[in-house]
Protein backbone atom coordinates (compact mmCIF):
# COMPACT_ATOMS: atom_id res chain seq x y z
CA UNK A 1 0.00 0.00 0.00
CA UNK A 2 1.58 3.30 -0.75
CA UNK A 3 1.35 6.14 1.18
CA UNK A 4 -0.46 9.92 0.86
CA UNK A 5 1.89 11.89 1.29
CA UNK A 6 1.24 15.93 1.76
CA UNK A 7 3.21 19.35 1.48
CA UNK A 8 3.12 21.32 4.61
CA UNK A 9 3.71 24.65 5.82
CA UNK A 10 6.53 24.35 7.79
CA UNK A 11 6.51 27.76 9.32
CA UNK A 12 3.22 27.25 10.71
CA UNK A 13 4.38 23.82 11.71
CA UNK A 14 7.46 24.95 13.57
CA UNK A 15 5.39 28.00 15.31
CA UNK A 16 3.30 24.81 16.58
CA UNK A 17 6.30 23.00 17.53
CA UNK A 18 7.30 25.82 19.58
CA UNK A 19 3.63 26.59 21.54
CA UNK A 20 3.88 23.30 22.62
CA UNK A 21 7.20 23.48 24.50
CA UNK A 22 8.75 21.03 22.06
CA UNK A 23 11.52 20.76 19.89
CA UNK A 24 11.81 19.39 16.37
CA UNK A 25 13.94 16.46 17.87
CA UNK A 26 11.03 15.82 20.74
CA UNK A 27 8.48 15.65 17.35
CA UNK A 28 11.03 13.58 15.64
CA UNK A 29 10.46 10.92 18.32
CA UNK A 30 7.23 11.24 18.60
CA UNK A 31 6.66 10.05 14.93
CA UNK A 32 9.31 7.77 15.31
CA UNK A 33 11.85 9.42 13.06
CA UNK A 34 15.59 10.49 13.48
CA UNK A 35 16.29 14.39 14.11
CA UNK A 36 17.99 14.16 10.87
CA UNK A 37 15.33 12.87 8.60
CA UNK A 38 13.03 15.63 10.94
CA UNK A 39 14.62 18.20 9.37
CA UNK A 40 15.00 16.81 5.83
CA UNK A 41 11.33 16.23 5.61
CA UNK A 42 11.05 20.11 6.92
CA UNK A 43 12.98 21.70 4.26
CA UNK A 44 11.39 20.01 1.77
CA UNK A 45 7.77 20.22 3.60
CA UNK A 46 6.71 16.48 2.95
CA UNK A 47 5.39 14.17 5.53
CA UNK A 48 3.73 11.13 4.73
CA UNK A 49 -0.08 10.41 5.95
CA UNK A 50 0.58 8.29 9.09
CA UNK A 51 3.31 11.06 10.31
CA UNK A 52 0.80 13.67 9.68
CA UNK A 53 -1.64 11.91 11.96
CA UNK A 54 0.24 11.59 14.86
CA UNK A 55 1.62 15.43 14.77
CA UNK A 56 -2.32 16.30 14.51
CA UNK A 57 -2.47 14.33 18.07
CA UNK A 58 0.65 14.93 19.56
CA UNK A 59 0.29 18.98 18.80
CA UNK A 60 -2.80 19.29 19.43
CA UNK A 61 -3.36 21.04 16.22
CA UNK A 62 -6.76 22.54 16.01
CA UNK A 63 -7.28 23.21 12.39
CA UNK A 64 -4.61 20.73 10.63
CA UNK A 65 -6.58 21.56 6.90
CA UNK A 66 -4.58 24.93 7.10
CA UNK A 67 -1.00 23.65 7.78
CA UNK A 68 -1.25 20.25 5.84
CA UNK A 69 -3.62 20.38 3.28
CA UNK A 70 -3.74 24.37 2.40
CA UNK A 71 -2.99 25.27 -1.33
CA UNK A 72 0.13 27.24 -1.29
Amino acid sequence: MKEVVNTIKTNELRGIIVKNGLSQSDVAAKIGITPKTFYEKMKIGVFGSDEIQIMIKELHIEDPMAIFFADE
